[in-house]
C-alpha cells in the first residue's frame, strides 16, 4: 500500500468509527504505558518518550509514534501555552497509522525538557524565534530526518511552525497552523521615516486599554511581566484548578465564547474579547481564572479533559513553573529579539499551508484582519477549516474532526510522493 492509500484508509476509518483509544476512560482500564515519562495510565501503547539532544544547546523530551519504520516521512507537532507534547495525545497514533513518524516535543522551557525551573532572570536569547526554529531543525536531524512532511503548530506552536516553513522550506515541505492565523513577518517600512504616513505611527494599546471606562490590559503584555509566573505557579487555588479554569474558559464549553471579527486594532474593539485576552487592569491570571472555575458536575462530565489528563499538565507545571512558556511572550515584546526577523520582511510562506480553527475560538480574531490576510502571507494556502463546537483546545476538544482535517491536508500535499 502506498502513502496515498494509507492516508485514504486512515481518513475513511476516522469517518466511520470512534477513536479506539477514546474508550480508555471507560470501565476497562488501559494497561500502564511504561514507555512514557508522563501519561502512564492515559497514553496507549505505540506512543513512547525519548530525550533527544538537538545540538542547539538543549535536550528535548518527545512523545513519538510510528517509530522504527525505515523511510517513514516525518510529521512534527508543536504545542502552545500552557501545553505539552501531551496536547497531541489524540493525534499521534492516527498520523502514525497513516504511515508517518510522528514527533511531538515538549518545547524549550516546557515539561520534561526542563531540568530546573526557568527563572525570569535567565537569559532570554535561547527563546528567540530563530533559536526555536533551530531547536526543531536540530531535533528532526538528530532523529535522522532531512525533511519534514508537515510541521503542525497550535497556539504559540503555530508561529514557530510558520517560521520553520518560511525560513527552511527545503526542510519543512508543508505547514499547518491551528488557532493562530498565518501572520506577516515584522515589516521593514518602505521609505524614510519622514516620508511615512501618520497612520503608520504605532498605537500605545496598553495606555488606551487602561483608559477605558472599565480599565483593561492585554494578556500578552501581562504575560511578559515578572509577576506573571508567580501569579500562576503560586495561584491560591493551586496549579491544577488554575489550569482547569483556563482550559474551560477558552473552550467551547464556556457559553460566552461566540467569537466574531473585530473591526480594528483599537482598545474599544479589543475590549469585546473575553477577560482571558483583555484582562481587568488590576487582576492577574489567578484571580481572573478563579472567577471562571467550572462546577464539579461540569468537571465530571468533561470528556475531552478528564482529571487524569489534566493531572499530567498540573504535575508538570507544578514542577517547572510557567516561566519557560511565558518567555515566548517576552521575546515577542522585546524589539531587540525581533529585529533580525525583518530580514524576511514581505517574505511569503511558499510551501502548502493549511489553517484550522475552532468556531468558538477567539484566537482566530485576536489580531484583527489576520484571518483575511492569510492568502497574502501564504502563496499556497490549500485550505482553511473551522471545526464545529471547538474552542481553543480544538485538538483535544474535537480530535476526530481535527485528525480528519490533518489527514485530508496531508493527502493533498503527499500525492506526489511514492
Amino acid at each position: 500500500m502506498n502513502r496515498r492509500q494509507l492516508l485514504g484508509s486512515a481518513a475513511a476509518l476516522l469517518a466511520q468509527t470512534a477513536l479506539p483509544w477514546a474508550t480508555a476512560h471507560g470501565k476497562k482500564a488501559r494497561p500502564e504505558n511504561k514507555d512514557v515519562l508522563y501519561g502512564h495510565s492515559t497514553l496507549p501503547a505505540g506512543i513512547r518518550s525519548k530525550r533527544v539532544n538537538t545540538n542547539t544547546g538543549t535536550t528535548l523530551h518527545i512523545l513519538e509514534a510510528g517509530y522504527g519504520r525505515r523511510a517513514s516521512p516525518c510529521v512534527v507537532l508543536l504545542h502552545g501555552f500552557p501545553e505539552l507534547a501531551y496536547t497531541w495525545r489524540n493525534q499521534l497514533l492516527p498520523l502514525a497509522q497513516a504511515g508517518f513518524h510522528v514527533i511531538a516535543p515538549d518545547l524549550r522551557g516546557y515539561g520534561q525538557s526542563v531540568t530546573r525551573p526557568v527563572q525570569y532572570e535567565d537569559d532570554l536569547l535561547p527563546y528567540s524565534m530563530f533559536n526555536r526554529v533551530s531547536d526543531v531543525v536540530g531535533l528532526v536531524r538528530a532523529l535522522g530526518h532531512e525533511t519534514v512532511a508537515a510541521v503542525i503548530g497550535h497556539d504559540w506552536g503555530g508561529p514557530t511552525a510558520q517560521w520553520c516553513a518560511r525560513v527552511r522550506p527545503d526542510i519543512f515541505r508543508s505547514v499547518v497552523s491551528m488557532s493562530t492565523p498565518f501572520l506577516k513577518p515584522p515589516t521593514a517600512p518602505l521609505g524614510a521615516p519622514s516620508e511615512r504616513r501618520s497612520s503608520e505611527v504605532e498605537t500605545d494599546m496598553d495606555k488606551e486599554l487602561a483608559a477605558l471606562p472599565r480599565p483593561r490590559k492585554h494578556y500578552f503584555t501581562y504575560s511578559a511581566t515578572s509577576a506573571a509566573n508567580d501569579d500562576m505557579w503560586r495561584a491560591p487555588q493551586g496549579v491544577h484548578d488554575l489550569l482547569r479554569a483556563l482550559f474551560h474558559f477558552k473552550s467551547a464549553d464556556w457559553e460566552g465564547n461566540k467569537p466574531f471579527p473585530l473591526a480594528s486594532w483599537s482598545a474599544s474593539e479589543l475590549a469585546k474579547m473575553p477577560d482571558y485576552y483583555i484582562m481587568e487592569l488590576h487582576k492577574g491570571f489567578s484571580e481572573t481564572m478563579a472567577a471562571q472555575m467550572p462546577s464539579r458536575q461540569h468537571i465530571a462530565n468533561c470528556a475531552w479533559m478528564k482529571e487524569e489528563d489534566l493531572r499530567v499538565y498540573s504535575t508538570e507545571f507544578s514542577r517547572t513553573g510557567f516561566q519557560g512558556g511565558l518567555n515566548y511572550y517576552r521575546v515577542a515584546n522585546d524589539p531587540r529579539l525581533g529585529t533580525e526577523l525583518k530580514a524576511f520582511s514581505a517574505r511569503a510562506i511558499d510551501v502548502p499551508a493549511c489553517y484550522i480553527g475552532g468556531d468558538r475560538d477567539w484566537a482566530t480574531y485576536q489580531s484583527p484582519g489576520a484571518l483575511e490576510d492569510m492568502r497574502n502571507v501564504c502563496s499556497q494556502l490549500v485550505s482553511v477549516r473551522f471545526i464545529d463546537q471547538a474552542g481553543h483546545s480544538l485538538a483535544e476538544e474535537r480530535p476526530q474532526e481535527v485528525n480528519a482535517a490533518l489527514l485530508d491536508f496531508l493527502d493533498k500535499t503527499q500525492r506526489a510522493e511514492p
